[in-house]
């Protein structure tokens, strides 16, 4: 059975990345309610309008990626970049000023047996001898990972026009559960690194066609513009053990593979 990192609600929807609070005054409109004002914006950017909705100040897009409202007014050239022998995709905004130590926090309300897990993934991103390297602090991280609530099994954003990475994961561990298992370890470090390849730059490896893991219709998350920049080398193939795929099934564990290695090592 394959997992989203967001939870499916409804047939042929992925739910959101970013939790819906009833105590927030953001309105959860579908993309049939939203101005075709924010659809033209939001298309302009590159990234799917099929039940976007409005949230906590911005927008969801396709199904797990929060876009803030003040980013639909940007606009950048597109760019392809050619690496590897696999396709991978970034955003137009990476992290800068680099060589780099991005600081990774978790939040106290998330369960303890998460900890083992953080550092896992922490590693891993180490391990590939990056520009950026990644250092765990007590709080105030600048990657926050802390309690999310909702249909998700995690969120994140993109790294911001300044260069510094998003500051946020939710992660729902209602949805993903508990455990002390190697194998349930390296499954929570799966889904938070995904998480932070979002905030550093990362789209989904299957982003041309999101039904290669998640299954049913094939699904195109939309026109490489500004928000999809290509990094591809067979651009007709995805990957099957990206650690960027748009699902995961349960207790999967992806640590990075070689064509994941040549694209971070490319972009940092």
């Amino acid at each position: 059975m394959k997992n989203r990192y967001i939870i499916p609600v409804m047939a042929g929807l992925l739910l959101v990345f970013f939790s819906c609070s009833r105590q927030e005054t953001a309105v959860t409109e579908t993309a049939d309610e939203l101005s075709q004002d924010v659809l033209a914006h939001i298309a302009a950017l590159g990234f799917s309008t099929e039940g976007a909705y409005a949230h906590d100040g911005g927008y969801i897009v396709e199904n797990d990626i929060f876009l803030p409202a003040e980013d639909l007014n940007q606009i950048a050239e597109v760019k392809a970049l050619i690496v590897g022998n696999q396709e991978q995709y970034r955003t137009t905004n990476l992290v800068t000023g680099l060589p780099r130590v991005i600081t990774i926090s978790m939040a106290s309300q998330l369960p303890a047996s998460y900890s083992p897990a953080v550092d896992e993934m922490i590693s891993r991103y180490n391990s590939a001898n990056l520009q950026l390297t990644f250092s765990r602090v007590a709080s105030n991280g600048d990657i926050r990972l802390v309690k999310g609530n909702g249909n998700f099994l995690a969120s994140a954003g993109f790294p911001t026009a300044t260069g510094a990475p998003f500051n946020q994961v939710k992660i729902n561990a209602n949805a993903i559960g508990t455990g002390t298992s190697t194998t349930f370890i390296n499954y929570v470090a799966t889904i938070m690194a995904h998480e932070v390849g979002h905030c550093i730059g990362f789209r989904h490896t299957d982003y041309m066609d999101r039904s290669y893991s998640c299954g049913g219709a094939t699904a195109n998350e939309g026109a490489s513009t500004v928000g999809a920049v290509h990094i591809p080398g067979t651009p007709t193939v995805a990957d099957s053990g990206s650690w960027m795929l748009a699902c995961i099934g349960s207790n999967q564990n992806r640590p990075f593979n070689n064509n994941d290695v040549t694209a971070l090592t490319f972009l940092y």
